[in-house]
Formats: structure tokens, C-alpha cells, sequence
């Protein structure tokens, strides 16, 4: 059995936790509060908690300034923060004070379920965009980086993917065959990480490039 808390100062988000928690077998909520202060006050010195659920903006204390009460009261716990921040200064600023795991607010209830399972078995679970988040902040894509891996030829096909042309259209335009492109296109996947032209148009490499005229 997993005991939970849960800090969140939205009313209806919180009973909506407390009453998805409490139907689940494996999983009792025996805290829940709107604030850290109000939270810490009700945690009986006799009440085990495996896992705190704790929303970023908060009145009073933040969430992250309340990391380290919580891990004070009971370093054992895990705490995962639930929150609509998604920028990589509140990240970071809560993985710095202990957090562990990071979940967006529109994360399904299941999946926040599978999260907090994955705390408990030791792991860090993430929202994939979080995730995305923290490679890129180890892993950043410089300009200098991406010109190193990038051939000339394959900045062009970059440039025109993210334009929006279909292949064919692309080997057109740089009068090479679709059989090239396709390779083109395969290598800059490889060298970008990533597996998708959405990712690759989303993620506006292109703009960090610069191919020959």
C-alpha cells in the first residue's frame, strides 16, 4: 500500500486527486491540504507518507519552497510536483530543491498514477514535454553544434522541410533525386534525434543553420 498527501490550493483539482486515489487499491490518500502550511500542520508525527503530490503556486509557501519542509518531515518521502509551470526555471529550480518528478496538470489521472508508481520503484517520472525539457538542458542544440553536424546539402533539405515541401517538391528545387532526399532526410534524423517531421519542423532547426546560397 502507498501512502499519499496531496498540496493543491484549487479545490476541485484536489478532491478530483483525493477521490481518484481513493478508489485505487494500491493507493491510500491520507493527507490532503490547500497550502505547505496547512499541509505540515495536519501531518500528524505518527502519519507515514511514501509520496507527497504538491502543486508550484501555492498560497504561502511555494511548492518548491515547500520541497525541503517535506523532506525535513520525513526524508524518505518522495515528492512529485503536479503544476501548469512548464518553463525550465521552475523545473530546475524544483529538481534543485529535491523534487522527484516533475508532472504537468493536463497529465491524465492514470498516467499521474503510473508516475507516482514509478517514483516508488525509483525513478523520476516526467511529462514527456518536461522530459524533452531537461535532455535539451544537457543536450543543447547550438548553433556551432548543428553547423559541425550538418552537411551544407543537408541544411538545404532542412530549410525546405521546414517550409513545408513535400519531398518531391524538395528534390525539384535542389534538382537531386527523391531517393536522395529520402536519405538526406533520414541522416538529419539521426543527427537532430528526432523521428518525426512534426519534431523536426517543430523543433526550427533550420534557423539555427545556414546553407549555401
Amino acid at each position: 500500500m502507498i501512502y499519499l498527501g496531496i498540496i493543491e490550493d484549487d479545490a476541485v483539482v484536489r478532491e478530483t486527486l483525493v477521490d481518484f486515489f481513493r478508489q485505487q487499491p494500491d493507493f491510500t490518500c491520507l493527507l490532503s491540504a490547500g497550502s505547505v502550511e496547512e499541509f505540515l500542520l495536519q501531518w500528524e508525527p505518527d502519519l507515514v507518507l511514501d509520496v507527497v503530490l504538491s502543486d508550484i503556486g501555492l498560497p504561502g509557501k511555494s511548492g518548491i519552497k515547500g520541497i525541503p519542509l517535506l523532506k525535513k518531515r520525513a526524508p524518505g518521502c518522495q515528492v512529485i510536483m503536479l503544476t501548469v509551470y512548464d518553463d525550465p526555471e521552475k523545473l530546475f529550480q524544483a529538481l534543485c530543491a529535491g523534487a522527484n518528478g516533475y508532472l504537468l496538470k493536463h497529465t491524465p489521472l492514470l498516467k499521474i498514477k503510473e508516475g507516482l508508481l514509478t517514483a516508488m520503484e525509483g525513478g523520476a517520472p516526467m511529462s514527456p514535454g518536461i522530459a524533452a525539457k531537461v535532455v535539451a538542458y544537457f543536450h543543447p542544440k547550438t548553433s556551432n553544434s548543428l553547423e559541425e553536424k550538418i552537411t551544407p546539402r543537408e541544411a538545404q533539405v532542412l530549410r525546405a522541410v521546414e517550409e513545408g515541401l513535400t519531398n518531391k517538391e524538395i528534390a525539384i528545387r535542389l534538382s537531386i533525386s527523391l531517393e536522395t532526399v529520402k536519405s538526406h532526410i533520414k541522416n538529419i534524423y539521426q543527427k537532430l534525434e528526432v523521428n518525426s517531421r512534426h519534431l523536426l519542423i517543430k523543433g526550427g532547426f533550420g534557423k539555427t543553420v545556414h546553407p549555401p546560397k
